[in-house]
């Protein structure tokens, strides 16, 4: 056959079969469902809600166990030698920690158990009793995860606590939970010495081993009544004298996660092993053939229910799980010493979870370098990307066989070494994920990039979009462990009788739904509910839509939504998706007043993109917050605000008619985001209040 009619048809072939695949496939079912009127939806999968994927398997000690005996002497847990520890003083005078880091060092499944059973005894030497909490307040590590699973061997409930929770917030997660034992690091350990006044119920202090520790145990010691033990002391006292295992059940409470706080003090999340164990079922089943030639990089918080319930997916699966931090990720991270390799570059990761805010940063990081090559570096980025992104639309003039493999040679290898070069899967959870930003991640990894939908209070457990799903804006179908539903909220104007689609607030129920929050009653009968079938269900507060392969899209939220004084609704969250694509944002809150037909907003300045916009047009300025103060400057980004608005279709009351820049960045150390990056409206609002005042005045 002659070998152009073959370049033709192929891909014209290709073209359509993908199309079809994807425009017929049907991922959600109608579902018949108790409870509040609505539109129900379940996985095309199963007819049943899954519970445990495993025979004899009904809790997460249980799941452990059976990995280590399934994978003993496959790699578990790894974690990176630290080689020196460094200060560098920049140009003005601030010192930034250097870490020069060396291979990973890995423990097998075999040997992981052993350290769990020998962590678990230890407890139980040291005196904690199986009806009092363990806290775990520390970075995610090895010894974050052999913690958890040795208390689980003891039936004792896990308290988790984010690192950068302030004092406050710290302070009422210990003091309700009352646990009597804290798992920390070594600047959680300096947190504790400076409020153990404050704190009721707190009798032992189990600090992780590393630099610097042997300091703050001393001051502990003298200066506080705990019994202080370091991690290593307390295994070697476990393996010395091992003690029968006291396994929970199904039912019993394994983790009272505490969420980030976006409004007020946190809530203790009550969690169930058959909760999480329902998640982790249902997500083995969507992932696409993970196993043992698997590497996992884990790296988000392991206090936030994302990562937990990812780590235990992949133990199931005897998956190798390499432990790092958002700041030593990549090359170029703030910690990484400069000539030394990041996380992912060590690693070479085939699976990641992520937050759409660290997604966005490696977007604009790529973007950032392409622009400054400029000339022809950025012509065959900008002609390999249109290539793909027309085939991955579908269209068989794009780049398909040799000339995909051609591109990705070319120009793709080099963004995808950012990760290691062999990311096969990425998950981005926790927040909505731009349209945007998940296409360009697609292209540049050339491997799939799927939301997921959930929140604590499910287990994460949601909705999860196919791999082969090549849309963008959508969180996929509900997950095999997980009935959703839409029910209408008439004061907002959606109702699941809307055309084309159905819309209406998200109730999510199934297995995985918690039994509710811990000491709160009140707040747990607002938004639990139990149907006639007994099912449980959680009432989000998120507002969705149906598309019609039974795939779910996030368009709104009850809380988000203001209504300006001529009565138009905006909603916060939906204009921040969109405007936060403008290359001069690193982050924004849009604020709108019902006494005003207008809203406003603050906008964390890209300083990078601004500067160089300076430089370009000759402003002269002292430092980055002087240039944000600068009239041209508030005009440009207010500019590229709008440009952006108008592309995502906003209504012109939508778009902020008066913006603040801030030069600063909002990071969890400031109190302004959570661990999760997501935007603490309330805590913001009330810190920029005169900002916000003289935008409106």
């Amino acid at each position: 056959m002659n070998p152009y009619i073959v370049g033709i048809f192929v891909p014209l072939i290709a073209s359509l079969i993908l199309w079809k695949s994807n425009t017929g496939k049907k991922r959600g079912l109608p579902a018949d469902v108790g409870g509040e009127p609505g539109y129900a939806v379940r996985n095309y999968r199963s007819t049943s809600l899954a519970e445990s994927n495993w025979e004899g398997v009904s809790t997460l000690a249980e799941l452990f166990e059976q990995a280590c005996k399934r994978f003993t002497y496959k790699p578990s847990l790894g974690t990176r030698k630290l080689i020196t520890r460094e200060m560098e003083v920049s140009q003005n005078g601030r010192s930034f920690e250097k870490l020069h880091l060396g291979d990973y060092e890995w423990v097998s499944y075999g040997e992981a158990f052993k350290a769990v059973c020998s962590f678990s005894s230890g407890l139980v030497h040291l005196g904690h009793k199986k009806d009092e909490r363990v806290a775990i307040f520390s970075d995610t590590r090895a010894e974050w995860f052999i913690a958890l699973q040795g208390c689980f061997r003891q039936n004792i409930t896990v308290v988790t606590i984010y690192a950068s929770l302030g004092e406050e917030a710290l302070c009422h997660s210990l003091n309700e939970t009352e646990a009597s034992t804290v798992i920390c690091g070594h600047k959680e350990l300096k947190k504790l010495i400076d409020i153990s006044g404050q704190l009721d119920n707190v009798k032992r202090i189990i600090y992780i081993d590393e630099e610097g520790v042997s300091s703050e145990a001393s001051l502990a010691k003298k200066n506080t009544r705990w019994t202080i033990m370091s991690f290593v002391e307390v295994e070697t006292m476990g393996r010395e004298k091992p003690v029968d295992a006291y396994l929970p059940l199904s039912a019993d409470v394994a983790v009272i996660m505490y969420t980030s706080g976006s409004t007020g003090l946190p809530k203790g999340v009550m969690m169930t092993h058959g909760n999480v164990l329902a998640t982790a079922s249902a997500v083995m089943t969507i992932v696409p053939s993970i196993g043992t030639n698997d590497i996992y990089m884990a790296y988000l918080p392991l206090a936030h229910i994302l990562e937990l319930a990812a780590e235990n997916v992949m133990v199931a699966a005897g998956v190798a799980i390499g432990y790092g931090s958002p700041l030593t990720l990549t090359d170029t991270s703030n910690k990484i010493k400069k000539g030394t390799k990041g996380d992912a570059s060590v690693l070479s990761p085939t699976v990641m979870a992520a937050v759409p805010a660290i997604l966005d940063r490696v977007r604009d990081g790529v973007r950032k370098k392409v622009d400054a090559k400029g000339g022809l570096s950025k012509k065959l980025f900008d002609a390999a990307y249109g290539r793909r992104l027309s085939a991955i639309n579908g269209s068989w003039f794009g780049a398909w066989g040799l000339e995909k493999v051609l591109w990705d040679f070319l120009i793709f290898r080099k963004v995808r070494a950012i990760l290691g070069g062999r990311i096969r899967f990425l998950l981005s959870g926790g927040a909505p994920l731009s349209g945007d930003t998940q296409r360009f991640i697609n292209i540049c990894l050339g491997a799939p990039v799927v939301q997921g939908y959930g929140l604590t209070e499910t287990c994460a457990g949601g909705t999860f979009s196919d791999y082969d799903d090549t849309s963008v804006g959508r969180v996929g179908a509900p997950v095999p462990c997980s009935y959703v539903k839409l029910i209408d909220w008439p004061e907002g104007g959606y109702l699941v009788t809307d055309s084309p689609m159905p819309r209406g607030e998200i109730i999510i129920g199934g297995p995985n739904v918690t039994p509710g929050y811990f000491k709160s009653e009140e707040k747990t009968k607002e938004v639990y509910k139990v149907d006639e079938k007994g099912m449980r269900w959680f009432y989000t507060g998120d507002i969705g839509r149906f598309h019609p392969d039974g795939c779910l899209e996030i368009i709104d939220r009850k809380k988000d939504i203001v209504k300006l004084q001529h009565g138009e609704y905006v909603s916060l969250g939906k204009v921040e998706a969109a405007l936060i694509v403008s290359p001069y944002v690193d982050n924004i809150m849009v604020h709108a007043d019902p006494f005003h037909s207008f809203c406003v907003a603050l906008v964390v300045a890209a300083q990078h993109a601004l500067e160089e916009w300076a430089s370009k047009q000759g402003i002269n300025y002292s430092d980055f917050s002087d240039l944000c103060q600068k009239e041209e400057t508030v005009q440009e980004v207010h500019e590229s605000l709008f440009k952006v608005g108008k592309q995502a279709r906003l209504d012109k009351f939508e778009i902020p008619a008066k913006i603040k820049l801030i030069p600063e960045p909002w990071t969890p150390e400031t109190g302004l985001v959570t661990a999760a990056l997501k935007l603490k409206r309330e805590v913001t609002r009330k810190a920029y209040a005169d900002d916000l005042a003289k935008l409106y005045a």
